[in-house]
């Protein structure tokens, strides 16, 4: 009995691992595009992608047929979800692509446009209408697209000399 048990943990740990090679990259990309971070400085990315990976193992046998890929992205999301408003402002975004969107925008734009997942799907995953997620992925990738501009440039003229005083009322009389 032990030895079933042995050979059917040393199974599903082999299976996990293949899994991990194979989808870790790409679900610690999405976890640091909705963490707002830079790749590489992605320390909420890595924790969030870490705390999806070990729940999804949690449930390994209980997938029965279901893309393990798929529970595990849908792990990540509710945990970046749940956890979003809890970040404070100034560390929401760290300077990462998508860091100027706020959380619920990152959020849809990951899902739908890096990921793929159907409106419909998204909108049932985040409990929003499909309406609602259609509007956020717009103004996502126009935000994305047509970043808004910074302070007018620095004006090389001259500048103007300053005003004596008294002169202001010599020109009113």
């Amino acid at each position: 009995m032990r030895e079933r048990q042995a050979a059917q943990q040393a199974r599903r740990a082999r299976e996990f691992q293949a899994f991990v090679a194979g989808a870790a990259g790409r679900l610690l990309h999405a976890a640091t595009l909705l963490t707002g971070e830079r790749p590489g400085a992605d320390p909420r990315a890595r924790a969030l992608l870490t705390a999806a990976l070990a729940a999804t193992y949690a449930s390994w046998d209980r997938l029965r047929g279901e893309d393990p890929y798929d529970r595990a992205r849908t792990v990540l999301v509710v945990r970046y979800a749940r956890g979003a408003w809890r970040w404070p402002r100034r560390r929401r975004g760290g300077g990462g692509p998508l860091s100027r969107l706020s959380p619920q925008e990152r959020l849809v734009l990951v899902l739908r446009l890096y990921e793929g997942v159907a409106e419909e799907q998204t909108a049932a995953l985040l409990g929003l209408p499909p309406e609602r997620v259609r509007t956020l992925c717009a103004r996502a990738v126009a935000v994305v697209l047509h970043p808004p501009r910074g302070p007018a440039p620095f004006s090389a003229a001259p500048p103007v000399p300053p005003v004596p005083p008294g002169a202001l009322g010599k020109a009113a009389s």
